[in-house]
């Protein structure tokens, strides 16, 4: 069982590669997808970093598929057109002019920022959305969210099909989705992040966020919880805000077969790294 130590510092200093080879070769071959969102997107150095780590995972011979948000990206957006914007329960309201806007910066800004970040660590990242070979296919979550979607149908096989080439691909995927109506919806990053995992049935669905991890009522880090345990902090409300939608997903993926979900902090240098590759982890393990 993966032991997980607090007090210890980070990749370089804590590990070296032969230490960290079973962990590699536990990995290897297996999907890793990767949620990459809040701020640590508008930081160049940090989207840098993240990216020479996705490509290290590749080159270790692990699958990463990334999917991102733009949260912050969107709102600011949003800001500059006047055009007002309110949550519920963590999740944007979107009408018909907000879901657009959530699109242009989704699959167009954001999404082009980190396949170019990859690419130029040494990888080979493809952009995409949910709406490409109707990856992710949606309807309107609750009729007061407007057009912010949940997944109803997911086909992965442009996935598969960009992970076979050789050299494989690494997927880059923008949230927004299509329905069957023929309307674009917002599905919420994490969520996407979450089914799509299933979809792969991947070793570990990575969220990562601005926070060390999940905490409790006293602002302690939880470093190991169960799904009862993820789900009774949503419940008592220590769980507020986004982190409902992260914890919803991390149960529903280990639910559906995931191995494990970890939120942890986008912004700490390598934590992907610590996480697989070393015993003490990063951020807070949900199996």
């Amino acid at each position: 069982m993966l032991k997980r130590r607090k007090n210890e510092t980070g990749w370089t200093s804590a590990q070296t590669l032969s230490e960290a080879l079973p962990f590699i070769q536990r990995y290897s071959g297996r999907p890793i997808v990767i949620k990459f969102g809040g701020n640590a997107m508008g930081d160049a150095e940090l989207t840098q970093k993240f990216a020479h780590d996705v490509v290290l995972l590749k080159q270790f011979g692990l699958r990463p598929v990334i999917v991102h948000g733009g949260g912050p990206q969107i709102g600011s957006m949003l800001k500059k057109l006047n055009i007002k914007s309110e949550f519920v329960d963590g999740l944007r309201v979107s009408d018909m002019e907000t879901v657009g806007v959530a699109e242009m910066v989704l699959s167009g800004a954001i999404n082009k920022s980190i396949v170019q970040a990859i690419n130029l660590e040494g990888g080979r990242a493809v952009g995409l959305s949910g709406k490409d070979a109707n990856l992710i296919t949606a309807k309107a979550k609750d009729a007061k969210l407007g057009f912010t979607g949940e997944p109803v149908s997911i086909d992965v096989s442009v996935i598969d099909v960009l992970a076979s080439a050789d050299p494989g691909f690494i997927p880059v995927i923008s949230p927004i989705s299509g329905g069957e109506d023929g309307a674009s919806y917002n599905v919420n990053a994490d969520t996407a992040a979450g089914v799509l995992a299933a979809a792969l049935k991947a070793s570990r669905l990575m969220l990562l966020t601005d926070i060390e991890g999940v905490m409790d009522k006293d602002k302690n880090l939880l470093t190991n919880l169960s799904i009862q345990d993820a789900l009774g902090l949503i419940e008592d409300g220590t769980a507020q805000g986004g982190m409902i939608p992260k914890l919803t997903t991390a149960t529903d993926a280990v639910k559906a077969g995931v191995e494990a979900v970890v939120i942890l902090d986008g912004r700490r240098a390598h934590g992907l790294l610590v996480e697989l590759f070393t015993d003490q982890g990063a951020g807070t393990l949900i199996r």
